[in-house]
């Protein structure tokens, strides 16, 4: 288990992420898989909280997490809401000012990160899978539906399923993206997943006592998405549950044997 610093050709800062290499990984690469975490998280967030590895060692695969968002630039307001700027990148490439030089986590999740990854750690290059926790697990579906032909599995914990259509991603996508919503449906998951499914299926989990679930998470849109487009998608709806950490802690090991069986790592 480690914590590494780099800088960043993408975002033009340095970014932190951290690593865990299973056992497996002495005798040969394994695939990797990224967990993308949630507004106001860091790459520390999940590889404390979630218990996960344990999981990854067991079912051996190279566990990943990021940062969310570039830091450091001191950019006019990136500090004044928790929902916005530092701590919430939202895993797309602004185009507005100031925002543009630096806030470009998408194409850092999907190109960099990886690169990074599988040129110093023992993880395959041709086997990559991606997850993540409400704008994270917007961030999983949006990079794994826009780029099918570098990720082969996907799954997300009470993702923002519809970001074009509540508050946080009007915010965001506003700031980041511009006044036009053409370009927000670019990264909305709902919308991609209608217009073109991802090859393999997506399990989705969301809490029914989850705060945010009819506001901001619309995990309806992505079943509406699904039935139109025929994608495969396992959306699980569970009572009671919230949308900490306890709850992705419950159900993580379910979503870790999803990304072995598409991934075909080897277990333990």
């Amino acid at each position: 288990m480690g914590f590494y610093t780099h800088h960043s050709v993408e975002t033009g800062t340095d970014m932190n992420f951290a690593v865990y290499v299973p056992p497996q990984a002495k005798q040969a690469p394994v695939p990797a898989l990224y967990y993308l975490a949630g507004l106001t998280c860091t790459e520390e967030t999940f590889m404390i909280k979630a218990g996960a590895q344990r999981l990854a060692a067991r079912y051996g695969l190279v566990l990943v997490t990021c940062d969310t968002s570039p830091r450091g630039m001191r950019l006019p307001g990136d500090a004044d809401a928790w929902d916005f700027g530092v701590g919430a990148g939202f895993y797309i490439d602004a185009v507005q000012e100031p925002w543009a030089k630096h806030y470009r986590m998408g194409s850092y999740v999907n190109l960099e990160l990886p690169a990074v990854i599988e040129e110093h750690f023992p993880a395959q290059r041709d086997k990559r899978g991606i997850f993540g926790h409400s704008m994270g697990g917007h961030g999983a579906l949006v990079t794994a539906l826009r780029h099918g032909e570098r990720w082969h599995s996907v799954s997300a914990f009470a993702p923002n399923s519809n970001p074009c259509a509540v508050p946080w991603g009007e915010k965001a996508f506003g700031n980041y993206l511009g006044s036009d919503r053409s370009r927000w449906q670019e990264w909305d998951a709902s919308i991609l997943m209608s217009r073109q499914p991802f090859p393999g299926e997506i399990l989705v989990d969301q809490g029914d006592a989850d705060q945010y679930v009819s506001v901001q998470l619309k995990p309806e849109a992505l079943e509406a998405a699904a039935k139109k487009s025929g994608q495969k998608l396992i959306l699980r709806r569970h009572v009671d549950y919230d949308h900490s950490y306890y709850f992705i802690s419950t159900f993580v090991e379910d979503h870790i044997k999803h990304h072995h069986r598409n991934l075909g790592s080897p277990a333990a």
